[in-house]
């Protein structure tokens, strides 16, 4: 178990390697904001190379399925104490690594095309409308949540091995310490400690 939680975070730490690769360039910082400023836009892609974005998508759905696997095994895990509980967190954790696989792909994509169709304001408009489009895979926060709140629960309640303080091990009280930070890839960061703070645990 120990062996797969490391994995686990690992793999997180990998995906949000990758998505630093896609949000940060030579010339600066991407933003969602930026969409709305193609100047901006156009300065910060001017020198990103597309090998680093096929490369940031194809590492970044490799290092999410590295992760599933932690996924799995905490809801074997579970499983001996609360089996339809670890049903309901297996759906909502498989749910989140699909969907969240096809997001990181598909917000690669958007850099890819914008880069390759020059930067122009024409090719902002396009790319941005395919994002909005797709943006309905960002639903897969709602899988990691369902995860994360029903694992918290089990952990403080005293439902699992763990004593009720390892319920810091969680994704979501990491977030949130993080979230008003300006450090990269908060989600991933916060996984991985979940991960590798289980790992010591076990």
């Amino acid at each position: 178990m120990k062996t797969v939680l490391i994995i686990a975070g690992i793999g997180h730490l990998i995906c949000g390697i990758t998505d630093c690769m896609l949000a940060y360039t030579k010339d600066g910082r991407f933003d969602f904001s930026d969409i709305k400023d193609n100047t901006k836009m156009q300065k910060t892609f001017s020198s990103m190379p597309l090998k680093q974005v096929v490369l940031a998508m194809l590492i970044g759905v490799f290092a999410l399925f590295m992760a599933s696997f932690g996924y799995i095994e905490i809801c074997g895990w579970i499983s001996e104490t609360s089996p339809v509980i670890c049903h309901i967190m297996l759906i909502a954790s498989m749910f989140f690594i699909v969907l969240i696989s096809a997001h990181h792909v598909l917000c690669g994509a958007v850099e890819w095309f914008y880069v390759k169709l020059g930067r122009t304001e024409e090719a902002l408009k396009a790319v941005t409308d395919f994002f909005k489009s797709t943006i309905i895979a960002a639903i897969a926060y709602v899988g990691l949540l369902v995860f994360a709140v029903l694992f918290f629960i089990l952990v403080v309640t005293g439902k699992t091995d763990l004593p009720r303080w390892a319920c810091v091990f969680n994704t979501l009280p990491a977030f949130l310490i993080l979230a008003p930070t300006k450090v990269p890839a908060k989600g991933n960061i916060a996984n991985a400690f979940m991960f590798l703070g289980l790992a010591l645990m076990v």
